[in-house]
């Protein structure tokens, strides 16, 4: 696609970016790249689906089931 750049800048079809509400611009060894920026931290979403292991205390002795035993 070929778009025409006038004074104030390019307009991009929002059909290229279905869903998106915010793009980051950066323009890198002579490109521009436009990203969708992403709306949460998928880093926050950890321990939303905790996984049933049959250890009460699991939380606590981690280590030990993990690598067989902590030397203290």
């Amino acid at each position: 696609m070929r778009a025409k750049v006038t004074e104030q800048g390019v307009v991009i079809p929002k059909r290229m970016l279905p869903d998106v509400e915010e793009v980051e611009i950066r323009a890198e060894n002579g490109t521009v790249l436009v990203r969708p920026v992403q709306t949460e931290d998928p880093i926050l979403d950890l321990g939303s689906a905790p996984v049933e292991c049959g250890a009460p205390d699991a939380s606590e002795r981690h280590d030990e089931y993990l690598y067989g035993g902590v030397d203290e």
